[in-house]
């Protein structure tokens, strides 16, 4: 199977595609950006990290993880993850239940190979946004503020970038 890729700096495989839980193993190449703040309202998930390091931010909270260390992110916590280091970092990740965690994922991939074929490094904030707000059971942005912010912003987004897609 080939790697799905979900910026310019992760990719990841699937290990595990069952309705109770997805499994992948994920790449974070070294230089990373920090991704978007979200949470998901209905999964948890669970980290481990098998090389180099990530950094975390949960509820507010920034630390960095090492090989061995695992972390569990619970439903409604807002986190975001990437690797500042200079060497590549790996990790098991497993999310509870699967839900359409696999279609999500896919769809990302999609957006980031458009992104590349006209030389952006990532996503359209409009195509980004549609997908979103498509998949709103499975993924929030935090968008400063209250948790509902972040929703309605992407909602409406959403809705613009689905119309002019069309």
């Amino acid at each position: 199977m080939s790697a799905l890729r979900l910026s310019r700096h992760q990719t990841l495989e699937i290990v595990a595609s069952e309705p109770d839980r997805i499994v992948v193993e994920t790449t974070y190449l070294p230089g990373g950006s920090q991704p978007p703040t979200h949470y998901h309202p209905q999964q948890d998930e669970n980290f481990e990290v098998l090389a180099g390091t990530l950094r975390v931010e949960l509820n507010g909270e920034v630390r960095d993880l090492g090989p061995g260390d695992k972390l569990t992110v619970r439903r409604g916590q807002v986190h975001k993850m990437w690797n500042p280091g200079t060497e590549a970092a790996r990790a098991h990740w497993e999310t509870i239940p699967a839900l359409r965690t696999e279609e999500w994922f896919r769809g990302i991939d999609r957006l980031q190979a458009e992104a590349e074929e006209q030389g952006r490094s990532g996503p359209a904030p409009l195509a980004f946004a549609a997908h979103a707000a498509a998949h709103r059971d499975l993924f929030r942005l935090v968008v400063g503020g209250p948790k509902p912010l972040g929703d309605i912003v992407v909602r409406v987004l959403g809705l613009v970038g689905g119309l002019l897609r069309r």
